[in-house]
């Protein structure tokens, strides 16, 4: 039901930002003009910034809810934790996926005594060299008759099947490094049914399910990280990469991290990050505005506001030296080589948008054919022009797999050849004119998308703190000039900059086996 990859907006999301908005307008000329008068804004006493545009081609609509929170905003010790809420967010509230809360809520405290004291039983027993006793047994039974208890309480996913007996689509919620966002599409009519359900989740969220919950993200972590030759290998490069830094983090968190989470530091963490003056709501479709900040400020007016959310202090010092990592898996080789560069909205960022285009965007692309279809010594080879947000400083990022007999090594040098060449040969203007003629190609697949709307202006609302960010992405891009991307590539495309990851077979043994 959810999608909990981690967010990229590369050129190809701007793209898609400024083309949901050529909908608003007669062309591309008349962009700016069109998004100035059809998008309304209201900010609620508490914070709350609601992003509206009417659009009345059919009886529906679609709402994005994000919020300003992600693996950016923890910290060792509670990795994963804005995902894990995430997921206990589909839990419900005091009134909905519950039987009879005043019944449910002393198991749930119980719950966590149970648990705490399970904890600290297993901790003397791995300071005396034992794994097992009697008395770690009964507090274990313990939990397990009051987990049961407190499950025949439970209604499971009721939120979402109330959703869904109301005609939504597309209910889903995604964490990233930046963000964390709360999607669904409805009928027109039935926006106080949203209006009613998210204040109140924003209200009053009961974690739940909880331990059974942790050890779905326990298990989603194994799938998805640790038996994935590529999520094994992107996150140990990410470690390499930020090694102060929280983009250094795992989104998913840190297994250890995982298992030591508890209600009271998810809770804390929700209070401290999900208050309205954190939050954006984008709603995009058949609306009356008016009528739409009446009822938002019917539901959700009475939420306070929470304290403003601490800030990430942490700076990612500069590299001073390559950095190499090999991850041992058996699987085909993977190579990943990264060089940071600056954040959302320095002028250089968007020299790398149009790098990511130049090199990696379809057939054409620069090093699709060298190293695929030319030298074909990679099956496949992409870019990220984000790695793995864009808050803060992060990295622009070159993935490939090696096509056998060729190594890693063998495309890496590869690769180089192609970055090298951007600092000595000038770009062509007909490379740059590509960029454009994808860039407004996205512009018109995306005219009908009332969720593609929504969820940019609640992006770059949160992200950029203005969605009017969006305006300025073709402009900018258009802008780039050779010379530009032949100074960007001489300043950040340089072996101190750069950490590269490899993923390799495990060695054999004497016996010859691995």
């Amino acid at each position: 039901m959810r999608n909990r990859a981690r967010l990229r907006f590369r050129l190809r999301s701007n793209a898609l930002a400024v083309c949901v908005f050529l909908s608003l307008s007669l062309s591309l000329q008349a962009q700016g003009a069109g998004l100035a008068e059809r998008v309304i804004e209201h900010r609620l006493a508490n914070g709350l910034t609601v992003l509206m545009v009417e659009r009345h081609e059919s009886p529906v609509l679609s709402i994005n809810m994000t919020f300003g929170v992600g693996g950016i905003n923890e910290h060792t010790g509670i990795t994963g934790v804005a995902h894990l809420y995430e997921h206990m967010a589909f839990k419900g509230t005091k009134t909905l996926g519950t039987k009879d809360y005043a019944k449910e809520r002393p198991l749930l405290e119980e719950l966590d005594r149970l648990n705490g004291e399970i904890g600290s039983l297993r901790e003397q027993l791995r300071a005396a060299g034992q794994q097992d006793s009697p008395a770690l047994q009964t507090k274990l039974q313990m939990f397990r008759e009051v987990q049961a208890e407190a499950d025949a309480l439970v209604v499971g996913n009721e939120m979402p099947l109330l959703y869904q007996r109301h005609g939504a689509v597309g209910l889903n919620a995604s964490t990233g490094k930046d963000v964390t966002r709360y999607t669904v599409s409805l009928p027109a009519n039935r926006l106080p049914l949203w209006a009613a359900i998210e204040a109140d989740r924003m209200a009053n969220p009961v974690l739940r399910e909880f331990y059974k919950e942790r050890a779905v993200v326990m298990e989603e972590r194994r799938m998805r990280t640790e038996d994935s030759p590529n999520g094994l290998l992107f996150e140990a490069f990410a470690a390499a990469a930020f090694q102060a830094h929280p983009y250094g983090f795992p989104t998913i968190g840190w297994g250890s991290d995982i298992l030591a989470l508890t209600p009271a530091e998810t809770e804390r963490f929700f209070r401290t990050y999900y208050g309205p003056n954190n939050a954006v709501v984008a709603i995009a479709g058949d609306i009356n505005p008016q009528e739409v900040i009446a009822l938002i400020e019917r539901t959700f007016g009475s939420l306070p506001a929470a304290p403003p959310p601490p800030p990430v202090v942490t700076v990612e010092p500069p590299q001073k030296g390559e950095r190499r990592i090999e991850v041992e898996f058996e699987a085909e080789p993977i190579l990943i080589m990264g060089y940071h560069k600056p954040s959302l909205g320095h002028p250089d960022d968007f020299v790398f948008d149009v790098l990511d285009s130049v090199l990696s965007e379809g057939v054409t692309s620069r090093l699709y054919q060298k190293l695929v279809r030319e030298k074909r010594v990679a099956v496949s080879v992409g870019t990220d022009s984000g790695f793995p947000g864009q808050r803060d400083p992060n990295v622009f990022v070159i993935s490939a797999a090696p096509l056998a007999p060729h190594t890693a090594a063998d495309v890496e040098a590869a690769v180089e050849e192609e970055l090298e060449r951007l600092k000595t040969e000038p770009v062509s203007a007909k490379e740059l004119e590509k960029v454009l003629n994808n860039l407004d190609a996205s512009l018109v697949r995306s005219l009908r998308s009332n969720s593609g709307l929504a969820s940019q202006l609640a992006f770059f609302q949160t992200v950029a703190k203005d969605w009017r960010y969006i305006l300025k992405v073709r402009d900018k891009i258009a802008s780039v000039t050779p010379a530009d991307i032949q100074r960007v590539a001489a300043h950040y495309f340089v072996k101190p900059n750069r950490t590269v990851a490899t993923l390799v077979k495990p060695a054999a043994g004497k016996d010859g086996k691995r």
